[in-house]
């Protein structure tokens, strides 16, 4: 660590300075400004070169998923906003970003303690880089959203002011607290917003003995195995479970010894591959079913491929990762207050894993309910939730004194929201028209 630029030995004064300095690198007005560049790539070449590595059988599902709505469109599309946000000016003050910060990649789940918890739950494409980007990529969501579910123009408008409103408030009091207090500190307003309180009773059902009932049967022998309901979930080939379980071994070692315990008193019986979300759809994604105390404590593991993050060829001055898994475990475990308990990352045949428990107490809001006042509202918690996470990774003073006590950032966010969630909206089309083509392969029905 350099001493010299160590915060703890510059003055409050000059970091807030520094800050408001920023203003004139990006004035805050000018976070408004989205038209597409005259050499923007093909959106539709660019996402078949992102699938390039991925499992080819899979791809027609991610692009029926991705042709479903503009919304569903936007959710697979992280690597297409990433390049047009490299194209705008940034003001240079960095943080650990989500880098898929969307409505749905916020969530319920519990933490070790078992208390249930509502925090940004998805990091595939965690990396150090400008604040701004996860705040326009969630600004973004929340317009999408309100469009999915029907609302109208004002109610979206209303949600990123109040997304962004939030999000500089918050920074104002994260930059007030002791860092012991901002380490700490956990989000409680969800216990007056009706969307996330309905989230939370979710995830209080959805328990690991639900998550069994859903996704096994019963076999000949009594036991519990993963059921087959092919392209969706099937039983991996000997081999392939084999290395799965291989893996296991190199991930305990990234546990802590606590940790290390409790995985030791569970016994893997079952492998199975599982596509998931939209995005991920064509990584190699395997679920692996243990049991610990008899045939009523299951524990469900997933072991997740980790590409690299979409965002690293903007970002040339961040190291690159030595492992995408650890990449994604190091960078949740610094944006979250609390998380998963069985957190860590693995190896299987040269590629890079996460593992992590795939359900337990998990859920995410419903993009059907997020219009009106409840997409205000929501907008409110998302703002505080992604402030947290920026505060504990960058540096809070710095990032109250960019965004202000005025609401000129929350009106130039706004604008830009909508004329991006334009741009998605022409992609979309555009993703409708090549599957139309024959140039795209879509399977819709899945």
């Amino acid at each position: 660590m350099n001493a010299e630029k160590h915060p703890s030995l510059i003055s409050r004064e000059d970091r807030l300075g520094y800050g408001k300095s920023r203003r004139e690198v990006v004035h805050r007005v000018d976070q408004a400004n989205w038209a597409p560049p005259a050499n923007r790539a093909d959106p539709i070449a660019s996402l078949l070169a992102a699938n390039q590595d991925r499992l080819a059988d899979l791809i027609p599902i991610k692009m029926g998923r991705m042709a479903e709505s503009p919304f569903n469109f936007f959710r697979g599309a992280a690597p297409l906003m990433a390049a047009d946000l490299a194209t705008l000016p940034a003001t240079g003050l960095r943080v650990q970003i989500c880098g898929d910060a969307y409505v749905r990649n916020l969530g319920a789940f519990a933490a070790p303690d078992g208390h249930l918890v509502f925090d940004l739950n998805d990091f595939d494409e965690t990396i150090p880089g400008p604040w701004e980007w996860d705040l326009k990529r969630l600004a973004t969501s929340l317009v999408l959203a309100g469009e999915d579910a029907h609302g109208d123009h004002e109610d979206c408008k209303l949600a990123v002011l109040s997304l962004v409103s939030s999000y500089r408030e918050s920074m104002r009091r994260f930059a007030e607290m002791t860092m012991i207090d901002l380490v700490r500190y956990e989000v409680r307003r969800h216990s007056k917003v009706a969307c996330v309180r309905d989230v939370l009773a979710k995830a209080e059902h959805a328990t690991p003995k639900h998550t069994l009932e859903k996704l096994t049967v019963t076999a000949r022998d009594g036991s519990r195995r993963f059921a087959d309901h092919p392209p969706l979930i099937h039983h991996v080939e000997e081999p392939v479970a084999e290395s799965v379980l291989a893996s296991l071994g190199p991930y305990r070692e990234t546990l802590s010894p606590d940790r290390q315990q409790v995985l030791d008193a569970y016994h893997p019986f079952d492998v199975a591959f599982k596509v998931v979300g939209t995005g991920s759809v064509g990584t190699r994604d395997y679920v692996v079913l243990c049991f610990g105390n008899g045939p009523e404590d299951p524990l469900f593991l997933q072991v997740k491929e980790e590409p690299p993050c979409c965002y690293t060829p903007y970002l040339p001055d961040v190291p690159s990762s030595p492992h995408q898994g650890r990449r994604v475990a190091e960078g949740q475990r610094r944006m979250q207050t609390v998380g998963d308990p069985f957190l860590g990352w693995t190896s299987i045949d040269g590629r890079d894993f996460l593992v992590r428990q795939l359900a337990d107490h998990k859920a995410a809001v419903d993009p059907e309910e997020l219009k009106g006042e409840a997409l205000i509202e929501y907008g409110l918690v998302c703002g505080e939730i992604l402030a947290k996470a920026h505060a504990r990774t960058g540096d809070a003073v710095e990032l109250h004194g960019y965004c202000g006590h005025a609401d000129k950032l929350d009106k130039a966010l706004a604008k830009f929201a909508l004329a991006y969630a334009e741009q998605s909206a022409r992609d979309h089309v555009a993703l409708l028209k090549a599957i139309k083509a024959g140039k795209v392969k879509a399977i819709r029905a899945i």
